[in-house]
């Protein structure tokens, strides 16, 4: 039987403030996607995706509208590095109830 040796790479997780493995690959690309990859680890990138579901569900999101995505991406932020405009809670409204959040 041979043995194996692994390596696994750790980040400093920006949200739960701990070393602990990181992503494999940046997310998405971009500076966003680039960030989250240097400074989040796969359990919190996991809560994201989980935050995301209930997020994209309560307010019906179409996620072909760059709105919806620009929603999408500022509660991902304040998910995951406590900043942005949606850093206190998602409430925006959605507009005619289907597509994204409502216009400001």
């Amino acid at each position: 039987m041979t043995r194996e040796t692994k390596t696994i790479t750790v980040v400093q997780c920006a949200k739960l403030d701990m070393e602990l493995p990181a992503l494999d690959r940046p997310p998405f690309p971009g500076p966003l996607g680039k960030r989250v990859f240097e400074n989040v680890s796969k359990l919190a990138y996991s809560q994201w995706q989980t935050q995301a579901t209930l997020l994209i569900n309560h307010y019906g999101l179409n996620m072909a509208d760059p709105r919806a995505q620009e929603f999408l991406f500022e509660q991902m932020e304040a998910f995951l590095f406590g900043e942005g405009p949606g850093a206190n809670v998602a409430s925006a409204p959605v507009a005619g109830g289907k597509g994204g959040p409502a216009r400001k």
